[in-house]
């Protein structure tokens, strides 16, 4: 089987392998990538007929496209076009033209797999952990506990955001490797005493153990104002996070990174 494609190859090849596994012979699979050019589609069809190969392609430009199946059909080579019949389809059906603009599923891919690099990294470095690679972090969060930090961190990571958040910890000091990050890059997360109780109580009620400083008013205060003068002390900028859902606290943190500047 070869694949020819003016991308990567890999749609072909995924479409391909589906298929063959649907029968029970030896086959191998070849993937030319990259293609688009008559000379080098021509190459092809005279490999495959050597080969006794099936052209299995993905090409968006047209003439391409048909110089393939030109190709093919006078060297008796089966070649089956993909994406020509569908694109043809939906062109139909919107009236308009494809771009036929080869690579970008490519394109498409790349943002994926940045979006994917992104998660994992939040996943490592979620409520402290692997505070040493906090320095290849887009941003990092601040907050006492059950201030959504992880929540924040796992929808900015699925915008393609490399993010970490470190818990500031009653009776501890931040981490050396978050107080010498760029204060830039570390934002301080706030919100209000009495949402931060409701939310611990539910907590220490769902895990059946008894009340303790941990779901307590005065401690909560206590804790709140601590984590204040500590980002103040660091010159990290500060969103308060009280009431608003995910989506528009990642706004408002996007927005002071544009903006190279925010509340102190």
């Amino acid at each position: 089987m070869f694949v020819v494609s003016d991308g990567t190859g890999e749609t072909a090849a995924t479409a391909v392998t589906a298929v063959m596994l649907q029968f029970q012979v030896e086959w191998d699979l070849r993937t030319f990538g990259d293609v688009r050019s008559e000379s080098e589609i021509r190459r092809i069809a005279a490999e495959a007929e050597q080969a006794g190969a099936m052209i299995v392609f993905t090409v968006v430009d047209e003439e391409i496209a048909s110089t393939m199946l030109g190709e093919a059909a006078r060297r008796g080579v089966p070649a089956v076009d993909l994406l020509g019949p569908v694109l043809a389809t939906v062109a139909g059906v919107l009236q308009a033209r494809p771009r036929s603009q080869p690579g970008l599923l490519h394109a498409i891919s790349d943002g994926y797999f940045r979006r994917i690099e992104a998660v994992e990294f939040a996943v490592r470095h979620d409520d402290g952990a692997n505070v040493a690679g906090l320095v290849g972090a887009d941003l990092v969060l601040a907050g006492i506990s059950r201030s959504s930090k992880t929540p924040l961190s796992m929808y900015l990571a699925q915008r393609g955001y490399k993010v970490g958040n470190v818990p500031i910890v009653p009776g501890v000091p931040p981490p050396p490797e978050l107080v010498e990050l760029d204060p830039s890059k570390v934002f301080g997360l706030t919100i209000d005493p009495e949402s931060i109780l409701t939310v611990r109580q539910e907590r220490v009620r769902s895990l059946g153990v008894p009340y303790s400083d941990y779901a307590d008013m005065e401690s909560v205060l206590v804790e709140t104002r601590r984590a204040r003068r500590i980002f103040q002390q660091y010159g990290w900028r500060v969103v308060d996070v009280s009431g608003r859902a995910v989506e528009e606290n990642a706004a408002r943190i996007l927005q002071l990174m544009d903006a190279g500047r925010g509340p102190r």
